[in-house]
């Protein structure tokens, strides 16, 4: 059929903190496409298959755990403790809303 594309998944919308985004020289939101299940595992391998540069910088290169002081968000939700193979809100896998990647913020008061 014309125009239609049953092999392609929908892209995936990633929005990156900015010393992120300037380390990988993106400017603004990330569009990858991701075979499903989509989960925070697969999001990642094809985020940093396309811009190798962050390898490392989300996730710890041997373990492949979140860094500390990054997290996870996607539909108003806090993802950043579910495994990375749970499976991604429906919304996010679609594209109609992002998965957030978010640096933390630490400190106290004096």
């Amino acid at each position: 059929m014309a125009g239609s594309q049953p092999n392609s998944a929908p892209f995936v919308r990633v929005q990156l903190p900015y010393h992120l985004r300037n380390l990988a020289r993106i400017d603004g939101e990330v569009r990858l496409e991701v075979a499903a299940p989509v989960t925070i595992r697969t999001v990642l391998d094809a985020l940093e298959a396309r811009y190798p540069m962050l390898r490392g910088t989300i996730r710890e290169h041997d373990t492949l755990a979140r860094r500390p002081f990054l997290r996870f968000f996607a539909c108003e939700e806090d993802l950043s403790l579910n495994p990375p193979d749970d499976p991604l809100p429906e919304a996010v896998a679609q594209g109609k809303e992002p998965l957030f990647i978010i640096g933390a913020i630490a400190g106290g008061s004096r």
